[in-house]
């Protein structure tokens, strides 16, 4: 059965840079998503536990905070949402192999082109609804 949350399509993005939310927000909205942005961890957290998401696409470093550390968080709440981390550090091995051990269902740089990412998510999705 497939649950509500998951036919929604409604993605919280969780990213400290001003410009980056508002880009990445007006994209997915134009692709017929509803998004929803968060700055920090604790606004991230505070929104998943009001609001069903599809999907967290989480900056791997949120200001002074750890994304790694609030993967963690999300996947102790909610155990089934997928989350791809999102990172201007580029590729590092040891980066993407510590998010996937914490249950990030992809690792995208954000050099890489929206319609990757775009990819990404709706490969993340439907893994997800069909788990």
């Amino acid at each position: 059965m497939i649950r509500k949350h998951q036919m929604s399509r409604h993605i919280l993005f969780v990213d400290d840079e001003v410009p980056i939310r508002e880009t990445l927000a007006l994209y997915f909205r134009a692709k017929g998503m509803k998004v929803t942005t968060a700055e920090t961890g604790e606004e991230a957290i505070r929104l998943s536990t009001e609001i069903p998401f599809s999907l967290v696409i989480l900056d791997v470093k949120l200001g002074n905070e750890s994304g790694l550390d609030l993967l963690e968080r999300f996947k102790k709440m909610h155990p089934n949402l997928p989350v791809i981390m999102f990172t201007s550090l580029g590729e590092d091995p040891d980066l993407l192999t510590e998010a996937l051990a914490k249950g990030a269902s992809a690792y995208m740089s954000k050099s890489e082109s929206l319609d990757q990412l775009m990819k990404a998510v709706e490969r993340s999705m439907q893994t997800a609804s069909t788990a």
